[in-house]
């Protein structure tokens, strides 16, 4: 799957003057991650038991 054809989404956590953002889409296989300020750039991809694990870290659990 092209990262053109992701279903992109930007945090809940990020900025609403356009500061420090990422956008992550969600596949069955992996989550997706990009700067949502330069999506020119390379996206890099997590599979969803890393991302999950990630998640926890970020929250604190």
């Amino acid at each position: 799957m092209s990262t053109t054809e992701l279903a992109w989404f930007k945090s809940s956590y990020s900025g609403s003057q356009g500061d420090d953002c990422v956008e992550v889409a969600v596949t069955e296989q992996a989550v997706h991650v990009r700067d949502s300020k330069d999506v020119t750039r390379s996206d890099f991809a997590v599979g969803r038991d890393g991302w999950a694990r990630f998640v926890r870290y970020a929250a604190g659990d």
